[in-house]
């Protein structure tokens, strides 16, 4: 019989962190599954250490190369009904497929499911990371999702299950100068498709020095934008009005310089420095806030991600009777 579930796991020289995210799959509390583990041209001998004995296991090849290929692999072989992805320094814990299952199954309308996460290492967490994790967990319902895609991917790569339906009709992972994972839940949601996640941490999301966000170029802060001004210039941005950035220091300036090249003109920044305000930045005007009111049918993109921030800008833009995804969003 074909599994409800195929969990397709991409490997490249994953070492001692490969059998722990192994068995937090094979152990789960929901067994109708298959794990499918993708070869990506490993060299460590980690997969051939993996015991064998469990027939929902499956190795597999990479025939091509990279992360976005050995998915792309996986999901051919996949027989389940729902396609989960899982990292291979990752653990799940023991109820992430049954709560992901459960959760696809009470709200037909979302096709991507992601799931809350514990980012955690040796040291432990704090600053940057524990912000980030409180962020990622605070988006839970496609509302919110769809509103906050465009600050980062609010959902993570290792925790997705998606609608077998849903993965066809976006032609799987590709491989982007950008990471391949936003594009995938960019694309998903230009198409229209829901995502949300159920509300319990469901993955232990490991940070070490060797993980692609912190070795491939493609997850450079630059990438992550360039992949924004791609998707709001042939979605989010298509048929709206003229474009304001909202931050003329170097984020503003880089979405500026990305959105151009795209094909967007941008009619000029909104500042809260009194020394920007009145002059130019990229030959362009730089207002004071108030502006706003002056400009009605523009679109306004707050370049602004200082910690603590977006709760104040929410404020005032709601005073001045703008509404969020129809007459701003926030991309940084």
């Amino acid at each position: 019989m074909k599994p409800l579930v195929s969990v397709v796991m991409p490997v490249r020289n994953a070492g001692t962190y490969l059998e722990p995210a192994v068995q937090s799959i094979l152990g789960q509390t929901f067994s109708d599954l298959e794990l499918i583990l993708v070869d990506d041209h490993s060299t460590d001998g980690a997969i051939d250490q993996i015991v064998r004995s469990d027939p929902r296991l499956v190795l597999a090849k990479n025939p091509g190369e990279g992360v976005s290929s050995a998915f792309n692999a996986g999901f051919a072989l996949a027989r389940g009904k729902l396609i989960a992805r899982m990292d291979a320094d990752d653990i799940a814990l023991p109820t992430r497929i049954e709560q992901q299952v459960r959760y696809l199954a009470d709200c037909p309308e979302v096709a991507i499911c992601g799931a809350c996460v514990e980012i955690f290492d040796d040291q432990g967490i704090a600053g940057g990371n524990q912000r980030y994790q409180e962020w990622l967990n605070s988006c839970r319902t496609p509302e919110v999702i769809h509103r906050e895609l465009y600050i980062e991917s609010p959902i993570p790569n290792p925790t997705a299950m998606f609608r077998r339906e849903s993965l066809i009709r976006l032609g799987g992972y590709a491989d982007p100068v950008w990471p391949e994972d936003y594009d995938l839940y960019l694309r998903a949601n230009a198409m229209g498709m829901r995502m949300g996640k159920p509300e319990q941490v469901l993955l232990r999301w490991r940070e070490h020095e060797t993980r692609l966000t912190r070795s491939d170029e493609r997850y450079d802060l630059k990438r992550f934008q360039a992949a924004k001004a791609h998707y709001l210039s042939k979605d989010q941005l298509a048929g709206k009005g003229p474009v304001i950035i909202w931050g003329a220091g170097p984020s503003g300036r880089l979405m500026h310089d990305l959105l151009v090249k795209e094909g967007t003109k941008v009619k000029g920044f909104l500042e809260i420095h009194p020394r920007r305000i009145g002059g130019t930045k990229r030959d362009l005007p730089v207002w004071a806030l108030d502006a706003i009111d002056r400009m009605p049918g523009c679109f306004t993109l707050v370049a602004v991600g200082s910690p603590g921030v977006r709760p104040e800008i929410r404020r005032f833009m709601q005073a001045h009777s703008q509404i969020e995804g129809e007459d701003y969003l926030f991309v940084a």
